[in-house]
């Protein structure tokens, strides 16, 4: 008996594939205004809201997949606040880890940041916004305001 082989399945099967690794690994860059609004629903303090624009401007140019890979320790640098693995969440890899955020790394790069945010929110509040090397080199003093963003509705406003 000779078996036959149908490439149209295999041809939609591998399509749904490469459709799947395309759709996870595309990144959100937001804009600014955009990221600020939504930290601000998310509980950042709005007098903050300044230097969290900055400092994620300068560390991952507002995408949510950055990864730098290239710390002289080896370490790897995660997502919008590329937070730190050395540190704060555990790399797949099993390189060691403090994990002082108790999550998989991965999920510093998920276009829903909540877990990014939860992270950058206890690291703020346990170093300060200087244990960020772009908001040490950029952001202290002067920095861009994001107030121009609640403008229509107002900074208290959703």
């Amino acid at each position: 008996m000779k078996l036959h082989q149908k490439p149209f399945p295999t041809v939609i099967t591998l399509a749904f594939i490469l459709n799947t690794l395309f759709t996870v690994t595309q990144a959100r860059i937001y804009n600014k205004c955009a990221l600020a609004r939504r930290l601000y629903r998310m509980g950042m303090p709005f007098h903050e809201l300044d230097d969290w624009m900055c400092l994620v401007e300068g560390e991952s140019s507002f995408n949510t997949k950055a990864i730098n890979p290239s710390n002289v320790d080896g370490s790897v640098d995660w997502g919008l606040f590329q937070i730190n693995d050395r540190y704060w969440c555990k790399p797949a890899d099993g390189r060691p880890s403090t994990n002082s955020c108790r999550l998989p790394c991965r999920l510093l790069l998920s276009d829903d940041i909540r877990f990014s945010v939860a992270c950058a929110k206890y690291i703020r509040r346990i170093q300060g916004f200087s244990a960020w090397v772009a908001w040490n080199n950029r952001c202290q003093g002067y920095k861009p305001s994001v107030r121009h963003c609640f403008v229509h509705s107002g900074p208290y406003l959703s």
